[in-house]
């Protein structure tokens, strides 16, 4: 099985109120994880960093549903987020450098190959969803 993970952030300000959005896919293209998450007052890189994150938490939260993984790929339309964490772009950021960390030590934990794509933003839709969601649930 082939998990292809959308994630997106944003912040309401920069910062501002900020979320983290989480779009995970078999290899059939069905959804099998869909959420968004409040994570209080971010940039918008922190809140991209966010989703990658949140999705391996539920990753390793849900090992059981995902054994026979053979492949994750990230997709991100943060050039920069997919860039870092490719190894391509260098984390100047101290704060980011600790978020790059905490996924690399996540990463670590699968026995497969994990890879980040940057697309365009409109390729990503759904996961951007999850993010204006969960900054409208906790506006009301």
């Amino acid at each position: 099985m082939i998990l292809n993970i959308f994630t997106d952030g944003g912040a309401r300000g920069n910062p501002g109120p900020a979320g983290a959005g989480v779009v995970i896919k078999n290899s059939q293209g069905k959804i099998i994880f869909s959420k968004g998450f409040y994570i209080g007052k971010a940039t918008n890189n922190v809140a991209e960093y966010h989703g990658v994150i949140k999705a391996f938490e539920w990753l390793i939260n849900n090992r059981g549903k995902i054994k026979a993984v053979k492949k994750i790929n990230f997709y991100l339309d943060s050039r920069l987020v997919a860039s870092q964490l490719k190894g391509d772009f260098k984390i100047k950021a101290p704060h980011l450098a600790v978020l790059v960390i905490n996924i690399k030590n996540k990463e670590k934990t699968f026995h497969c190959p994990v890879n980040y794509f940057y697309i365009p933003r409109e390729k990503n839709k759904e996961a951007d969803a999850m993010v204006n969601k969960a900054l409208d649930e906790r506006e009301i």
